[in-house]
């Protein structure tokens, strides 16, 4: 009985540290095939986060035409002050790049911090941190579908699940303002 509970143990820790490496290996030796862009008819001229109701909608011309449920950072309360509080940012950036290879399903840079938030983490004396994305499910891990949405998981960015993900990145372009609310 003991031998088995230590078999079952073991499994757990070595499939655990398969998916992890796997997640972060996988974009360098497997990118994933990367969505082409919508037509400029169809694309999104803004994008809105109000992360207390958990929603993303992407804008064209004031009018929604697609709406996410997203998963937030891990304390999503207030606005992000400073690197590693695992908060999503509050205010307005611009997406500025995009990373198809990178930790999770593809993936779109939100500017933050941006001048404000740079004086603010200045006089804190801390890190405003950065690298806030908007992205899919860590890879590895896409088979959770929507349920990653059941918590709110990332450090900080805004998640969604890799076929809205794709969806998401062929609709939006680099240079789209995102609005993130309360």
């Amino acid at each position: 009985m003991l031998r088995t509970l230590l078999y079952m143990g073991g499994l757990l820790v070595v499939l655990f540290l398969g998916f992890s490496l796997y997640g972060k290996a996988a974009p360098r030796f497997f990118p994933p095939t990367v969505p082409d862009m919508a037509p400029p008819s169809q694309r999104a001229d803004a994008v809105q986060v109000i992360k207390s109701e958990r929603v993303m909608r992407l804008l064209r011309e004031g009018e929604v035409i697609a709406e996410y449920r997203i998963a937030l950072g891990a304390s999503p309360e207030g606005h992000k002050q400073q690197e590693g509080d695992q908060r999503t940012p509050e205010g307005e950036y611009i997406i500025d790049w995009r990373n198809p290879r990178s930790i999770a399903h593809l993936s779109l840079h939100v500017s933050y911090p941006n001048e404000h938030d740079q004086a603010v983490a200045h006089e804190l004396g801390v890190s405003p941190g950065g690298n806030i994305m908007i992205h899919g499910i860590l890879n590895g891990w896409g088979w959770l579908g929507r349920l990653h949405r059941y918590w709110d998981w990332t450090d900080g960015c805004i998640a969604v699940t890799n076929r809205e993900m794709r969806e998401i990145w062929s609709l939006v372009p680099n240079g789209t303002p995102i609005s993130i609310n309360k």
